[in-house]
């Protein structure tokens, strides 16, 4: 497969039926296949992988690393840093799913990251994408994506099916904290919790920011690569901090902004518009 015409498959609509958009916005996360075709993940399998293992800090063994530490090494922004890398991110493609889920006229990227899972990685502790996030909407969806074949055994995350809806409900960053509090709230309510089992790359999970979930640990000697896309609606403000966790994510992700701007740095592209 050529370049261009995989660059012509990331421009090119993958359409969604009306089941299947009820179905997200009523549980607040769906499966979706063949996002991006076998064939051509491969080629931004290697320079993802290139670069995470390139900008990759972590030196320390899991033994000696927190939870959050152990759950995955987390590279953010890695389409600034190639043009292949780019192309993939700021994909038309996935913009358009991620708008059509929402229902909104357009998407802009809040950031990327690249989510490696180790050989013997931990968990990832249940937790809410939102509560990091300075924005005035519940309009933010993540594409979570694998570069790689993930079996059975490695696990894709589990969802609690309608706690978008929810909004905040604790404020507590990923941590062993934040996993029995959530965990506990789950099993209280008896909220159904979807996992989606093996999945292909290519293939892709959307959930809402206010969506609770997890991910378990990696018991192979294989790593469990996954490249996620965060996006927001085009024409959202930044909301007043109330939280370090947002402040930070206003200063790292919204450089120059401040609340009551339109969330539309110059990191932020538009990539996707009706």
């Amino acid at each position: 497969m050529s370049e261009s015409a995989s660059v012509s498959i990331l421009d090119n609509e993958y359409p969604l039926n009306p089941g299947q958009v009820e179905s997200y916005r009523e549980n607040g996360h769906i499966y979706l296949r063949n996002v991006v075709p076998p064939g051509q993940i491969a080629e931004y399998e290697q320079a993802i992988t290139d670069w995470v293992m390139k900008l990759n800090r972590q030196s320390r063994p899991l033994s000696e690393r927190d939870t959050y530490g152990k759950a995955f090494i987390q590279i953010t922004n890695l389409w600034q840093h190639s043009e292949k890398i780019r192309r993939f991110v700021l994909a038309r493609r996935f913009g358009q799913i991620a708008a059509d889920l929402m229902g909104v006229d357009g998407v802009r990227i809040y950031h990327d990251q690249a989510l490696f899972k180790e050989p013997g990685g931990g968990h990832t502790p249940w937790h809410q994408d939102q509560i990091y996030w300075p924005l005035e909407t519940g309009h933010t969806i993540t594409m979570w994506m694998p570069l790689v074949p993930i079996p059975a055994e490695v696990g894709t995350m589990t969802f609690a099916s309608g706690t978008h809806k929810l909004g905040f409900v604790s404020r507590q960053v990923i941590s062993d904290e934040s996993h029995k509090t959530l965990a506990e709230f789950i099993e209280a309510r008896r909220i159904p919790q979807v996992n989606y089992g093996a999945m292909a790359a290519g293939d892709a999970t959307f959930h809402a920011g206010w969506t609770m979930h997890s991910a378990p640990g990696n018991p192979t000697e294989r790593m469990r690569k996954v490249m996620t896309v965060i996006y927001v609606a085009d024409g959202v403000r930044i909301a007043r901090p109330d939280s370090k966790a947002r402040e930070n994510d206003l200063q790292h992700w919204f450089p120059g902004l401040k609340p009551g701007d339109l969330a539309a740095s110059p990191i932020n592209p538009l990539v996707y518009t009706r």
